[in-house]
């Protein structure tokens, strides 16, 4: 392999290549103890084969070996959120950087404030969760020579911003085929803030599964979110109230479905039985609550892992193979979800109506 098409191999191809995680061929690079010698010796040979350039990670741990990254984030309320900071912790590793962990609360002002504390700490790179849409602050941060990633952004991003991503617009389509599979026909969604790609995208997942199927759109079944418990708790109220109510929930997160499930214990409807509900992300408590989440999985931690590999790259120089990748979304299935009710609009099994005062 000549030296140029080896500086184009990534590891996320050998991951792919050695059927394991990237954190996992991270940890080979790294020389970390804590890797099957069988899996070991796999990712070395493929490491070898491939010509991958070691060199890259540790020029990126040398040049900033005494540097700050910035983690910009709304808030911590999420599960989701904390998994992407642990995925960021993982990738600088080793690096001798520090991280610096700062709020917005979706404060569009706030995110402006931030940027005279990240030039005041001399900050070495900038990864945003959930950024806002301010093409003022990014020409800023390349304007003094900060490099950055954003996963989760809100409005449109130039094809040449560094951005993570999932599939989201698939993984929504993937939830509501599934309910569809189980006999559902009136399928509800909870929706995320409108503001953002992602919820846009899940929406037009959810739509075009429905359209497929040739089932007419409700309006009245797509209710408006915020991502937080409160709100799937208080639009399940809204979609229990409707004449001819849904059979199946699909909660633009995990956090919202387990607002759902509030609003159906408080109605005594139980899940599946009377209700199926589904949701996104799957954050750690997704299998643990009862009955278990069923949910459409994205890699969060490794989202937090990529975005810091390539703020590392960009930190050391790098030109970045693509400035977007785009992670798999994949579904779980767990208890949440069975066939509907053979009568959901009339009463449920323990005579009261089906709706919420």
């Amino acid at each position: 392999m000549d030296q140029g098409s080896s500086r184009r191999i990534t590891i996320a191809e050998i991951a792919a290549r050695a059927g394991v995680s990237i954190p996992t061929v991270s940890r080979v690079l790294k020389g970390r103890p804590d890797v099957a010698p069988a899996t070991r010796a796999r990712i070395e040979r493929l490491l070898d084969e491939s010509g991958y350039m070691r060199s890259n990670a540790s020029r990126a741990s040398r040049k900033n070996a005494s540097g700050m990254i910035d983690l910009i984030v709304h808030e911590l309320e999420n599960p989701a959120v904390v998994e992407i900071v642990r995925g960021v912790e993982t990738g600088i590793e080793g690096t001798g950087l520090s991280l610096a962990l700062s709020f917005t609360h979706d404060d569009p002002q706030e995110e402006k404030r931030l940027l005279d504390k990240i030039y005041d700490r001399g900050t070495n790179g900038v990864i945003f969760v959930r950024a806002q849409d301010q093409p003022s602050l990014r020409h800023a941060l390349r304007g003094h020579g900060i490099p950055f990633v954003i996963y989760n952004y809100s409005g449109e991003l130039a094809p040449d911003i560094p951005s993570v991503g999932v599939t989201n617009w698939a993984g929504a389509r993937m939830a509501v085929e599934y309910l569809l599979s189980l006999g559902h026909r009136r399928i509800a969604m909870i929706s995320g803030p409108t503001s953002l790609r992602c919820s846009l995208d899940r929406i037009a997942g959810y739509r075009t599964a429905l359209e497929d199927a040739g089932i007419p759109i409700d309006s009245d079944l797509i209710r408006p979110g915020d991502f937080r418990l409160q709100s799937g708790y208080t639009q399940t109220c809204a979609l229990l109230a409707l004449p001819d109510p849904p059979t199946a929930i699909f909660a633009g997160n995990d956090l919202q479905a387990m607002g759902v499930y509030k609003a159906l214990y408080l109605r005594n409807i139980h899940v599946p039985e009377r209700m199926s509900v589904i949701g996104f992300d799957n954050i750690p408590f997704a299998g643990v609550v009862s009955p278990g989440l069923t949910t459409i999985h994205q890699p969060l931690f490794d989202i937090g892992w990529m975005a810091t590999t390539m703020l590392l790259r960009l930190m050391a120089g790098e030109t970045l193979d693509s400035p977007r990748v785009e992670l798999a979304t994949k579904l779980i299935t767990r208890e949440s979800c069975a066939p509907p009710p053979p009568h959901p609009s009339r009463m449920d099994q323990d005579g009261r109506q089906y709706r919420a005062q």
